[in-house]
């Protein structure tokens, strides 16, 4: 089986987004309009052409589907507004597994807002995985939108959600949302940096000595991190700290959303098999085919295929075995969904 960790709603119906335009002018959620009836057949029409598509053409088993990242939005308006619109998003997930409930699995976007405290995302986190379904949770780093105001994720502030997480056996991936920061751009930088940052900020701490059994998923295959490993060996080093595969590598894992076969390699060079995850991302960052290849960029699968690098048994632990690993409710939800 091939399990995509990594996919986004980015095919969402037009009265979605248009709804999204008018909360945000709205300003107050209570004094935006009433959220649109959109069909199921308004659903089909949008995903059948995309994300079904590319499952069916690339051999995509199922997707670990999460609201789309860049619309999270979490430094826009009020802690109220963000709240509003995370439920709006996950019901949606909701919906799409309810129509297709062999092809997705549910991760939930959580309402975080700028300063305000990560265990406020818990009501949202529990209603999601207990009575939703769904089996992870996306966690941004940045609620700033790129100006990086919050602590570290090693620091203490964090840990209710934390503690949450690990009662309710569920990852994070770590994953910003869009950047208000003119400075970055927000799929090239933006999402490199926190993935990158937050793994330094994973180095630098004792996060999982307090968390033993808790995981995170460093997307779009670990920003900089497979590329500088050596740089961030001889920083633990240096600091006097373990070495990366004791320190972290038991907790922190790194999807393949790596859109041309030398970074593939670089990264499967590097990461060790048991640490790395499927994920391909679309219909995400990069839509288009690469002149060099005459393939999408973002048909991961096609890299893992090709790898030299890579045994037979590294592959299936990479396509399957270790998303039921890092997402132990994984299992049981596509029992109860009739995925083989």
């Amino acid at each position: 089986m091939i399990i995509d960790c990594h996919g986004h709603y980015t095919s969402e119906p037009a009265a979605f987004t248009d709804f999204r335009k008018a909360q945000i002018a709205a300003g107050d959620p209570a004094k935006a309009p009433a959220f649109p009836k959109i069909s199921d057949d308004e659903i089909r029409e949008k995903l059948e052409p995309a994300q079904l598509k590319f499952q069916r053409e690339r051999g995509t088993d199922v997707t670990i589907f999460s609201p789309r990242a860049s619309a999270m939005g979490h430094h826009v308006g009020s802690e109220a507004l963000s709240l509003a619109w995370t439920r709006i998003c996950n019901d949606m997930i909701h919906r799409v597994i309810g129509l297709y409930p062999k092809k997705f699995i549910g991760v939930c976007q959580l309402p975080q807002s700028p300063g305000v405290r990560p265990e406020n995302s818990i009501p949202e986190l529990e209603r999601c995985v207990k009575e939703l379904g769904f089996v992870g949770c996306n966690l941004n780093p940045d609620p700033s939108g790129g100006y990086w105001k919050e602590p570290p994720l090693t620091d203490k502030w964090w840990y209710p959600l934390y503690e949450k997480m690990v009662e309710l056996e569920v990852p994070a991936m770590v994953h910003v949302t869009a950047t208000c920061n003119p400075a970055f751009h927000t799929t090239g930088s933006h999402y490199i940096n926190g993935d990158t940052t937050a793994f330094m900020q994973f180095l630098l701490g004792d996060l999982f000595k307090d968390f033993p059994t808790l995981k995170f998923i460093v997307p779009h295959g670990g920003g900089a991190v497979p590329f500088h490993w050596g740089r961030y060996r001889g920083i633990a080093q240096d600091l006097k700290r373990p070495p990366l595969q004791e320190l972290l590598l038991h907790n922190v894992y790194f999807d393949t959303c790596v859109y041309h076969q030398p970074g593939m390699d670089c990264m499967t060079r590097v990461i060790p098999a048991d640490n790395i995850l499927f994920a391909s991302e679309m219909v995400g960052a990069v839509k288009g085919i690469d002149p060099e290849t005459g393939n999408y960029f973002d048909d991961t699968r096609r890299y893992i295929d090709s790898s030299s690098i890579l045994s037979a048994a590294d592959k299936k632990k990479i396509f399957e075995s270790n998303a039921l690993h890092v997402y132990p409710r994984l299992a049981r939800q596509m029992e109860k969904q009739g995925i083989a």
